[in-house]
């Protein structure tokens, strides 16, 4: 896609969605944290349906701290790798305790260095808390930023590189929240949406459909 192409296509997103949210439920910084932790391999609906069972019974680090890895593990069994993430929960509750005075760092380096927390969570809240121009580049991103000629690449840092290059400054705070429920809802991995899709003439996929 020609960078007018791209313009266009955010231009119709933003007309279609001016304000753009997260659909993963939280109250506080520490709750999208640990909501973006546990959304690995996971649905958001399905975060969502345990979160509102742990939230108002562990609702900050030091009420988790306290419940601990096996209390954590008891409401979150219906997510996948469920007890890799109650033991990343608890370690990084209690290292915000110690290192941060509770409080979500404002900083990529020192949320990346938080158990469970790799780049594309560290983005997630960047954006979602302080409205950071950062791309979070997950499976529904990377597919059709290759699959539309939005941003090929052939890894995840590739395919950030090139949208954080390619997108206009001006849809860039919002840009990925666009992209994931267009993957999410339209152009899905399969049997995609192409008929109800109001950028299907801007796509380059020669794949897409009638």
């Amino acid at each position: 896609m020609t960078k007018a192409e791209i313009s266009e296509a955010f231009a119709r997103w933003r007309a279609a969605n001016p304000h753009p949210v997260t659909e993963l439920e939280y109250g506080s910084p520490f709750q999208l944290l640990v909501a973006v932790v546990m959304s690995a391999q996971a649905t958001d609906k399905g975060v969502n349906l345990a979160t509102r069972k742990l939230f108002p019974v562990a609702p900050t680090p030091e009420a988790m701290a306290t419940l601990g890895e096996e209390g954590i593990a008891g409401y979150i069994k219906t997510i996948g790798l469920y007890r890799n993430k109650a033991r990343n929960v608890a370690m990084l509750s209690r290292q915000l305790l110690e290192r941060h005075a509770g409080e979500v760092p404002h900083d990529r380096e020192a949320l990346e260095a938080l158990p469970g927390v790799g780049r594309k969570t560290a983005n997630v809240v960047l954006n979602a808390i302080w409205r950071e121009p950062v791309m979070a580049v997950d499976t529904h991103i990377f597919r059709i930023s290759n699959r539309m000629g939005l941003a090929p690449g052939k890894d995840v840092l590739a395919v950030e590189k090139a949208l954080m290059r390619r997108i206009p400054k001006e849809y860039l705070v919002d840009a990925h929240h666009w992209l994931i429920l267009h993957g999410r809802y339209v152009c899905t991995a399969r049997s995609p949406k192409c008929g109800n899709c109001i950028t299907r003439d801007l796509c380059q996929s020669p794949d897409k459909l009638a």
